[in-house]
């Protein structure tokens, strides 16, 4: 084979997650594929826990689209539609929740007891994490 990065599988152990990756403030990040840990191209994928009774900042991802699968807990997404507001998103283990690029969001943990755990697939190999103080919109500019 000409091209390396096709020649073998890689697997990250769960005990192999990387906290070394972009983070926003009231969750934390652990990435298991990227192109750090297993040289992907087009490919981030990892872990978001968020503790109980919790609400991380608000952020966007960039260019980046992204699919989340809720692991544990029954945490809430928030974003605003300019026509009604804050929006709730509100989801538990074995729902998916889509984020498209550029959209402002932010993830609540409402459980007072247990943390919320979900699985992150980006369209690109890095995390891209752009920590802002608002819900609107603004568009790619403000990245």
């Amino acid at each position: 084979m000409s091209d390396p990065f096709h020649q073998r599988l890689h697997h990250v152990a769960a005990a192999g997650l990387s906290g070394d990756t972009a983070q926003t403030s009231g969750m934390r990040r652990v990435e298991a594929i990227s192109g750090k840990t297993v040289g992907s191209r087009n490919l981030w994928m990892g872990q978001t826990h968020v503790a109980a009774h919790t609400s991380s900042g608000n952020h966007h991802h960039g260019e980046s689209e992204t699919a989340i699968y809720v692991v544990s807990g029954h945490p809430s997404f928030v974003f605003l539609d300019p026509e009604r507001g804050e929006i709730r998103i509100d989801t538990g283990p074995g729902d998916y929740v889509y984020v498209p690029p550029w959209v402002p969001h932010r993830e609540e943990n409402p459980d007072p007891g247990t943390e919320a755990v979900v699985v992150i697939s980006r369209t690109t190999q890095e995390a891209i994490v752009v920590n802002v103080s608002h819900l609107e919109w603004r568009g790619p500019a403000t990245a």
